[in-house]
């Protein structure tokens, strides 16, 4: 076969393939199936799409608009009890926009605190030199061990994080992976204070 034909043939495939690959923004959302994907349908129409790694250290997230546009995509490191340690957020053209960290009680495993840092601009506190969150959103809990709404501290002027983001932390309400996702411990050694 002659080289021209060879290429021709092989563009129009890819061509092909990009379409298939492309097609209507629903066929994705509505194929997905196995133990390390699901799918949320907001009323809006938007979808947010989780998928983890076999080994539960990495959780992926991506929120698609109701005409199936990323917006936001979100990757999550896990330990080895499936709880956040840290994650990226990027915008729909996957920039990368903050880096967030958690923290943990030692004496319980509660999220007691998230820390997001500007990916974009690093700043630095005048008196320490380290790096300043522009957020942090702190969690307190009762004698039952119910945590408490989140006090946010928003360290820059301008928007608040819910007005950007739509939702008031990045954490994760619940770990979609779990049984009975809807409620419950995030963290299986958790436990009440006082016990």
């Amino acid at each position: 076969m002659h080289p021209l034909a060879t290429r021709k043939i092989l563009t129009l495939l890819a061509v092909l393939l990009t379409a298939v690959c492309h097609g209507a923004p629903d066929q994705g959302f509505d194929a997905v199936d196995g133990p390390n994907v699901r799918v949320m349908r907001h009323e809006d129409g938007a979808r947010t799409l989780f998928t983890r790694t076999p080994d539960n250290r990495t959780l992926t997230k991506k929120k698609f608009s109701a005409n199936g546009r990323l917006i936001m995509l979100t990757i999550y490191r896990m330990d080895a009890n499936g709880n956040p340690i840290g994650c990226k957020i990027f915008d729909g053209n996957k920039d990368l926009l903050f880096k967030v960290s958690y923290g943990y009680r030692k004496s319980d495993g509660q999220l007691v605190e998230e820390r997001m840092f500007d990916a974009r601009v690093t700043r630095k506190d005048p008196d320490t030199g380290k790096e300043m969150p522009v957020q942090r959103i702190i969690y307190v809990y009762d004698a039952k061990g119910n945590r408490s709404a989140p006090i946010v501290y928003n360290l820059l002027p301008g928007k608040t994080f819910e007005q950007v983001f739509g939702t008031k932390s990045s954490a994760l309400e619940t770990n979609p992976f779990r049984d009975g996702a809807s409620g419950g411990t995030t963290n299986p050694n958790a436990r009440p204070v006082g016990r």
